[in-house]
């Protein structure tokens, strides 16, 4: 399916999911449930967004045990493809862990379906995470991940949007590339936890949005205190003027949001940021 890149009305659903376990194949019903249950909402949403890790636990010596392959029979991508055709509704499959087909190179990657079932983009997360802050939390994405090389976005026949996973949101430059193609939404399925979720979780969300002038949504698991990873939840849709649209608590939960283009050309036509940068004393960064 190829569509142009106008910027129509939709509605958007976030599921904040919960009950992630170590069965994997229950991780994946639990998540096609949630998606039906999204689907048959009476909002009716036209683009329905899975969080980071939703079929597996979280954390760096999760992601090589439940990695599988970007194929048509992985169960992971097999499930996301059936519910996405059988729902009749654009899928943004969260994040999982891939392996690239020879193996020797695992990703945290979003993969993206079509209201037909087809697999129509992959994001491989750039940024790894790898943090430490004394007497909070350490953590490592690098000990067993390898970080992507490209920024994405995909077209539908209401909007262009484009992709990030969780970490991948402190770094402007990403999201800045998104806006000069042509981007009318950002999505980042993360996992932010309760150390930089109460800090900057709503804030770098409504940065990038009032940065650049459009939509951007983040879709977090629900909060699980006896995991061995407590994610903040908070799911969250933010307009172009930095105004929270939606926000979702720390359980699990499906929140949904109405994406208005009136939001986004209201912006830009009384703050014209994007006509009024200067390339000719900074770099256009989408040009690098």
């Amino acid at each position: 399916m190829a569509f142009s890149s106008k910027f129509k009305p939709f509605k958007l659903a976030l599921i904040q999911l919960g009950n992630v376990t170590a069965s994997k194949s229950d991780n994946l019903a639990h998540a096609r449930d949630m998606v039906l249950k999204a689907a048959a909402s009476s909002r009716k949403p036209d683009l329905i967004v899975l969080p980071e890790c939703f079929n597996s636990p979280y954390g760096h010596a999760h992601f090589p045990v439940y990695a599988e392959k970007i194929e048509p029979e992985s169960e992971s991508i097999k499930m996301l493809s059936t519910v996405a055709k059988e729902t009749q509704t654009w899928l943004v499959g969260g994040r999982c862990s891939y392996r690239t087909r020879d193996g020797e190179n695992l990703y945290n990657t979003c993969t993206v379906y079509n209201p037909n079932g087809d697999l129509v983009a992959k994001h491989r997360k750039v940024h790894l995470f790898d943090i430490d802050i004394p007497g909070k939390i350490t953590f490592k994405e690098s000990e067993t991940l390898t970080g992507g090389t490209t920024t994405n976005f995909f077209d539908t026949e209401f909007a262009r949007v484009g992709l990030g996973i969780c970490y991948d949101i402190r770094f402007p430059e990403l999201a800045m590339i998104s806006a000069r193609q042509g981007c009318h939404v950002l999505i980042y399925p993360g996992a932010f936890n309760m150390t930089t979720g109460p800090l900057h979780w709503e804030l770098l969300q409504r940065a990038r949005a009032v940065d650049n002038q459009l939509f951007v949504a983040m879709c977090s698991p629900a909060r699980d205190l006896t995991a061995g990873y407590h994610a903040w939840g908070h799911s969250m849709v933010v307009d172009p003027m930095a105004n929270v649209l939606v926000e979702a608590a720390d359980v699990e939960d499906i929140v949904y949001a109405d994406i208005d283009p009136a939001l986004m050309e209201s912006a830009r036509a009384g703050i014209p940021v994007t006509e009024q940068r200067r390339f000719d004393v900074y770099p256009d960064v989408s040009q690098s």
